[in-house]
């Protein structure tokens, strides 16, 4: 099964969302990690940034929002919108704001997501350091979970739909030359859904020690990962995963 003409996902974008207040330690921090700079500022009020990697292109940009702590969320690019749009309502998701040219969408559980012109994007940023900001992982509650991995597995019909390391855990892995995956988590009780970043990291305690001196703080460690919080008060993770494949040394 595939897309319809024009609906394939040509290129994907990871959104780093913080409060608009803390939005320079949030540029600031995700610049070096990433080892890019600053486009000029986008939107109204100027709360849209990308993030430029040399000889490459972008696939992270900060958002600056006006309520709540932030998180994360994804852009798909496509080559028609409105039937990217239309495929995404038939499956349940609603559409939340219609602009010149894209479309912000809340999926069945309530994590939001945008419809975007691919632009020709095609070239992917490479490892920084050992590490290599390539996941969104969405956290779901256990009530929503199966309905949610259904949704995006049908969004994405292209993309590997494959049972995680752990039962709690579903990977979408995008066709070769796309950058971000995404990972579904379910969660241990019933809250709104949420997301956040995930590196893969090839010595995920070198990578701690990184952003450590960037600023960011130990929240916890599990089975392979550990939870940071970053200068802007959002959390991300470190995961033992090959940052070329994306996938776990003993299945990459």
């Amino acid at each position: 099964m595939s897309n319809p003409a024009g609906t394939t996902v040509r290129w994907t974008y990871a959104f780093v969302d913080r409060p608009r207040a803390l939005l320079g330690p949030a540029r600031a921090f995700w610049t070096a990690v990433t080892d890019t700079r600053l486009s000029e500022p986008r939107g109204g009020e100027g709360e849209f940034v990308t993030l430029l990697p040399e000889g490459a292109d972008a696939c992270v940009k900060v958002q600056g929002v006006e309520a709540g702590p932030g998180g994360a969320h994804l852009d798909f690019a496509v080559e028609d919108v409105p039937a990217f749009v239309d495929s995404a309502l038939r499956l349940g998701a609603d559409t939340v704001a219609e602009h010149d040219g894209w479309t912000v969408l809340r999926s069945p559980a309530g994590q939001l997501f945008c419809a975007v012109p691919w632009h020709g994007e095609s070239v992917r940023p490479p490892v920084v350091a050992g590490s290599r900001l390539d996941q969104v992982s969405l956290d779901i509650g256990p009530g929503s979970y199966d309905a949610e991995v259904a949704f995006w597995s049908a969004l994405l019909p292209d993309w590997a739909s494959l049972a995680g390391a752990l039962p709690e855990f579903h990977v979408l892995k995008p066709p070769p030359g796309l950058p971000i995956r995404v990972l579904l988590q379910r969660l241990g009780e019933e809250r709104p859904a949420s997301a956040h970043l995930d590196l893969a990291c090839a010595d995920i305690d070198a990578t701690r020690e990184r952003h450590e001196r960037l600023g960011a703080t130990v929240v916890s460690h599990g089975k392979h990962w550990t939870v940071l919080r970053d200068p802007a008060g959002g959390v991300h993770c470190l995961t033992g995963r090959d940052p070329e494949t994306g996938g776990l040394p003993s299945r990459a």
